[in-house]
């Protein structure tokens, strides 16, 4: 009787080639599932080299434009894109992520007139404590030395918008500020914090998660700056008093540039001169 044994150096083949691939779809799976849980903000298909086009950067010289024009109506006092989905980093669950904290308004004939929207975010950590803690410091505080005022004229309002984008909570202040015959002042700050990861976010690192080249961010905010201080320039020279912008300072680099907002179409890099000095002057890169 002719007896066939089995291959037994082929089968042991196959089961190592087997026993491989299982474990190499194993450790993909783990990266997969690290890479998801603390770092994604963008889909799977952007992970693996398939996702569409990103939002931002790409805008046409119009598109710009009217994002411009359009930037004062951003403002609505409240949170956009709170779907729910960051519930659990609330402290208050039956108010939004980002609620109106203090409200007020006010006038008193030759005095002031009053009206602001002060925002408070509902997010339970140290970090946004100290926002919160900050916002009032400048906004509130601001708001009951204006109340406590005779005979100035001060006009002071307050408005805000926050936007929850790929897990990145965006909150971007607005007041404006008129005393007297001085100058209109605008203050924007911004505070921008990430959600998935519980820390503070940069605007460095909000370009890497939107695959945004950096040297190329930093050519439009030098070009930006360039061009509108050409602008001022020319109005000075036929007499106008206008603000005047430093090219050279260190506050256009990115790591220094602390102002930004994130929309799901536009990324707004912001730098206020109210902030430090009495003008509405502003400039806004947008991406």
């Amino acid at each position: 009787m002719n007896v066939t044994l089995p291959e037994k150096e082929k089968i042991k083949k196959r089961q190592i080639i087997l026993y491989a691939s299982i474990i190499l779809i194993c450790i993909i799976s783990i990266i997969v599932a690290f890479y998801v849980q603390f770092y994604a903000r963008i889909d799977l298909a952007s992970f693996i080299g398939m996702g569409s086009e990103s939002a931002y950067g790409s805008k046409s010289e119009d598109d710009i434009l009217a994002l411009e024009s359009e930037f004062g109506s951003l403002f609505i006092n409240g949170v956009n894109n709170d779907n729910g989905e960051n519930n659990g980093k609330k402290k208050e669950q039956d108010k939004d992520l980002v609620y109106t904290g203090y409200q007020k308004k006010e006038s008193k004939l030759n005095s002031y007139n009053v009206e602001v929207n002060i925002p408070h975010i509902n997010v339970d950590n140290e970090i946004t404590d100290g926002y919160n803690q900050e916002i009032e410091s400048i906004f509130k505080v601001l708001a009951d030395n204006v109340l406590q005022t005779e005979n100035s004229n001060i006009i002071y309002t307050v408005d805000y918008v926050a936007n929850v984008q790929d897990g990145i909570l965006s909150l971007m202040i607005r007041a404006n500020l008129k005393e007297g015959s001085n100058a209109q002042k605008v203050i924007i700050q911004t505070y921008n914090y990430d959600l998935r990861n519980n820390k503070e976010i940069t605007l460095q690192e909000v370009l890497k998660i939107e695959k945004l080249d950096e040297q190329e961010v930093q050519n439009r905010i030098n070009t930006k700056v360039q061009e509108e201080d050409d602008k001022a320039k020319d109005l000075q020279s036929l007499g106008y008093n206008v603000f005047s912008r430093d090219t050279s300072s260190d506050i256009y680099e990115l790591e220094k540039s602390t102002e930004f907002y994130l929309t799901p179409n536009a990324l707004y890099i912001i730098y206020a001169y109210g902030n430090a000095a009495d003008t509405s002057e502003m400039d806004l890169v947008i991406l």
